[in-house]
């Protein structure tokens, strides 16, 4: 038990964002066979029930999570980064450029519909 993670999921969560991942990467998680979505600019009101992994083929992202001073900051992600979005967060998108992404929701996570 060398890893130290908190227990509390409700305080965890935390939007990661790795900058332009390597294309062995990209491949290895085989996100070219993941389903597409996209969105023109404006703000969408999102509650993410599973966790989802996307890549960013084009477009820029604000992110405003719902109690911000309890989740952290706003977190800003465009074209070319892999985003991991945790179960449970609520927050606002402000796209200011057109998103075209790539995305896989977790499978592991309960399905509620």
């Amino acid at each position: 038990m060398a890893a130290a993670e908190s227990s509390n999921s409700s305080s965890n969560l935390k939007i990661i964002v790795q900058n332009n991942p390597s294309e062995s990467q990209l491949s290895q998680l085989g996100i070219k066979s993941w389903p597409k979505w996209g969105c023109p600019p404006g703000k969408y009101q999102l509650k993410f029930d599973a966790q989802e992994t996307c890549y960013l083929v084009r477009g820029k992202v604000k992110v405003y999570p719902k109690n911000t001073e309890l989740l952290g900051e706003i977190v800003e992600f465009g074209a070319g980064d892999l985003v991991v979005i945790p179960k449970g967060l609520s927050c606002t998108w402000d796209v200011s450029v057109a998103v075209d992404k790539h995305y896989k929701f977790d499978s592991s996570s309960p399905s509620s519909s």
